[in-house]
């Protein structure tokens, strides 16, 4: 069975991930059948907007995508399978086609909702949330980075907050997300099967007078989008981390005690010294890109993840395997960084990150354009 449905109710194109047992974790196919199933509404005229969710063991709606199938970024990387290249130039081709879609491309993001499941999200038309959401980037705690074009729309986060999230892998529950720009539209979850079928009854020719005609419809099940925080904000978030570099940032928060600061120094301390470097660079230089720059400087870097020839590591000895090793294969919880210490880390290590391994007319993602 296809763990990606693809359907069509009136001019409306209809696409339901269905790999419940793995919290609808992308693979491979799923991305290539994603693909299709996006080029194809395309390039079809009667096919005026296009619709996304996921099936959950209790429903239709709930888990969006937990994110990428990373046992099989593990399984690939110690046996060298090419399908791990492939995986991420097809993954960061269908974000970037998502981003720049040129019809009404409507994501309810019911349930859990990282990393992968943000790249087929954030470029949609209207981001759907619910109290029941629960979105992050939590790449770091794998000893990876926030790719999938997070370089791209963390980093367009208000102040320091794409830093902060990036790094922490912060989770953001409910209408949170609304406040730093990483939803459109909250509603009450039980109100996702009426909304669901009432995008097919809207004449989508002027997408803006749809969504709002949607939205009028629907009133009554909308939820405060009140721009305050919530708990997990602390203002001091714009101070610490707008700070030059990740040791400046961990001396500030060390130096108090309440409990914001305590919970931002575990969830640091669980991560790779080396990533959380690389992450606040890829942050910083992502602002100043586009999306298509973003998505090749995160190819590049993705590359160096799982393949570090600069560090003399590759396979087991990388920090994305070992990061997946402890938190999903062996599940002890205790990866064996290298370096163990942030001042063990050197600007070179960090540098070589971000010098591509291609040559610029052999990129495998040479192709996008902004």
């Amino acid at each position: 069975m296809s763990h990606v449905q693809v359907g069509v109710e009136k001019n409306t194109g209809r696409i339901t991930l269905n790999r419940p047992q793995a919290l609808n974790a992308l693979s491979l196919q799923m991305i290539r059948d994603l693909t299709v199933a996006l080029v194809n509404f395309q390039n079809d005229p009667q096919i005026q907007a296009i619709t996304i969710r996921s099936q959950s063991k209790t429903g239709p709606f709930g888990i969006l995508s937990a994110g990428g199938d990373i046992r099989f970024f593990h399984q690939a990387a110690l046996s060298g399978n090419p399908a791990l290249e492939d995986f991420f130039t097809e993954e960061y081709t269908l974000n970037h086609l998502i981003h720049h879609y040129s019809k009404p491309y409507i994501a309810f993001m019911d349930g859990l909702v990282m990393g992968g499941g943000m790249g087929i999200t954030q470029g949609a038309f209207c981001r759907i949330i619910t109290e029941q959401t629960k979105m992050a980037m939590p790449e770091t705690l794998i000893g990876l980075f926030p790719d999938v074009g997070g370089g791209y729309f963390l980093s367009r986060c208000p102040g320091a907050i794409g830093e902060y999230l990036a790094l922490t892998g912060q989770l953001l529950t409910g209408a949170e997300p609304l406040s730093v720009g990483l939803a459109d539209w909250a509603v009450q979850s039980t109100s996702l099967p009426d909304l669901w079928n009432a995008v097919a009854d809207i004449n989508w020719t002027d997408s803006s007078k749809g969504l709002q005609q949607l939205k009028q419809q629907f009133t009554t099940h909308t939820m405060s989008s009140t721009t305050s925080h919530g708990a997990w904000y602390d203002p001091r978030i714009e101070t610490i981390f707008s700070l030059p570099d990740v040791n400046s940032i961990v001396h500030a928060l060390s130096s108090r005690t309440d409990e914001w600061v305590q919970r931002c120094l575990q969830q640091l301390q669980q991560r790779s010294p080396l990533m959380l470097c690389v992450v606040l660079e890829q942050i910083r230089i992502g602002r100043s890109l586009n999306l298509a720059q973003n998505l090749q400087m995160e190819r590049d870097m993705v590359r160096h993840c799982f393949y570090s020839e600069h560090l003399g590591r590759w396979g087991k000895a990388s920090e994305t395997v070992e990061g997946i090793r402890a938190l999903a294969v062996d599940k002890d919880h205790k990866p064996q960084w290298n370096p163990t210490q942030l001042s063990e880390v050197t600007s070179s290590m960090v540098d070589s990150f971000f010098v591509s391994p291609w040559p610029h007319d052999a990129h495998p993602l040479r192709h996008l354009q902004n």
